[in-house]
């Protein structure tokens, strides 16, 4: 623009070096070479610009070179709906943006991102719609001169976007008629989504209305329309593993809403398969685990936090309780329920629906029976039909200190349990013996023993204090 001044060096057949200003009517002056327009041009494109003028007047042996040494420094308006309308200093190079920054950027709740005019007096040089730099990074390079205005216009109709897409925000767009279909260009739903639901805002009343993507271009888009795009779609198929000892495939991919006996029917078992007692893990039975035992230790935390103490002496002592016991709490946070579902012994096993990732696992006919928990030696046994309860402790070395001999777990493989010197143990079973739980307050010790138990039959994990 007419003021910018442009280093220029030629060499060769003629010498000649020195900086150059652009006159009002957008020209420079090079020696024997004559007025060079340059108004309008883009600094990238300023030495091609000069070098074909040259080389009309010398056609070979003179080189040039040209850049832009300095811009213009300008002053420009900035008005309309932005923060903080005004006039800003800035360069004849500079960037419609970097003037709308100066001025505190585009008011979002009134401003127009689709309508942002630059005026020099009378006369509209660009409107500029911000949508383009914003989603695909264009934006027309516009020369600002001094004195002009960079002019935000209202807001026009909008929507707001939300669920699966992509771009989950607020989109302005013109008044003339717009469907989904234009919305989908800017909002880029992700694969997964399916369908629009479409909040229509009209007076006193809010209309909802669903549709299939596939009729996008059919739905047309109001002032003030809230839209979520969701996914309707209906599993076809599942998939499910067959873990342990078996000799089938380890994964099966079934329809949606088949029944166990179907897959066990497609399995088969070896000479050690334990197939009377095949066990399910199932995820969302695992997450409701997970979930039931944080609610618990939740209530297990505040129980110990807000309980009250009446002397100075037996307050230092439930401190020291309440430590040990949150520790204690951060230590069960951490176990993984198993999800097991217990299935063997049911009548109607066979009609059991199947889930997706659920889990089959068949035993292995290995007659050991497994001891842990408060006990010396835990470890894995072999099986003596002659053995009780009290026999397969001893041969672990007996209880700890810090068993509690009447809480005895006995967690069969089918996902059953049995408590007490009375279960009937058989091979592959596993003994919990489970801690004493010792503290002050009754109400406390209740919930913890509560949560030794729970703990041990969701993981058949035992954890002392």
């Amino acid at each position: 623009m007419a003021g910018d001044r442009i280093q220029i060096r030629l060499w060769g057949g003629f010498e000649f070096e020195g900086i150059v200003e652009v006159d009002p009517k957008g020209n420079v002056f090079l020696p024997h070479v004559g007025p060079v327009q340059v108004m309008g041009v883009r600094n990238d494109d300023l030495q091609k610009t000069v070098e074909t003028s040259v080389r009309r007047i010398f056609r070979a042996n003179v080189y040039s070179y040209a850049s832009l040494a300095a811009a213009q420094p300008v002053r420009v308006f900035v008005g309309g709906f932005v923060g903080r309308p005004g006039l800003y200093n800035g360069t004849s190079m500079d960037s419609l943006l970097s003037y709308l920054d100066q001025a505190g950027g585009i008011d979002t709740e009134r401003g127009s991102f689709l309508n942002v005019q630059v005026k020099r007096g009378e006369r509209i040089r660009a409107t500029i719609n911000l949508y383009e730099f914003l989603l695909q990074g264009r934006i027309p390079l516009v020369q600002l001169a001094e004195g002009d205005v960079i002019f935000v216009l209202p807001r026009q109709s909008t929507v707001k976007v939300g669920g699966l897409v992509a771009n989950a925000k607020r989109f302005e767009f013109s008044n003339e008629r717009r469907t989904v279909a234009d919305l989908i260009q800017v909002a880029k739903p992700k694969p997964s989504s399916t369908h629009v639901r479409v909040v229509r805002n009209s007076g006193d009343l809010t209309n909802t209305e669903y549709y299939p993507i596939s009729q996008a271009n059919q739905i047309e888009l109001n002032n003030g329309d809230e839209l979520d795009f969701t996914a309707d779609r209906k599993p076809g198929t599942i998939t499910v593993r067959v873990e342990g000892e078996h000799q089938s495939a380890q994964e099966y991919v079934l329809p949606y809403g088949a029944r166990l006996g179907e897959l066990m029917g497609q399995i088969k078992y070896s000479e050690r398969s334990d197939s009377e007692k095949p066990q399910l893990f199932r995820l969302s039975i695992k997450e409701r685990q997970k979930q039931m035992l944080a609610v618990s230790l939740k209530t297990l935390e505040s129980s110990v936090l807000s309980a009250r103490s009446g002397t100075n002496t037996e307050a230092t002592l439930r401190t020291e309780e309440a430590n040990l016991i949150l520790k204690w709490v951060e230590r069960a946070k951490q176990i993984e329920p198993g999800g097991q579902v217990v299935i063997s012994k049911a009548a109607q096993r066979n009609d059991l629906l199947l889930e997706n990732g659920d889990i089959i696992r068949i035993p292995a006919k290995d007659g050991l029976v497994l001891i842990g928990g408060e006990v010396l030696f835990p470890n894995a046994v072999a099986f003596d039909e002659r053995y009780d309860l009290d026999d397969f402790i001893k041969v672990a070395g007996g209880y700890t200190q810090n068993a509690d001999t009447s809480r005895v777990v006995v967690a069969h493989r089918d996902g059953s349990f049995e408590e007490g010197k009375q279960a009937n143990i058989v091979a592959g079973d596993e003994i919990l013996v489970l801690p004493k739980v010792d503290v002050k307050s009754r109400e406390i010790a209740k919930d913890l023993m509560t949560m030794v138990y729970q703990i041990a039959i969701a993981a058949r994990v035992v954890i002392g204090l």
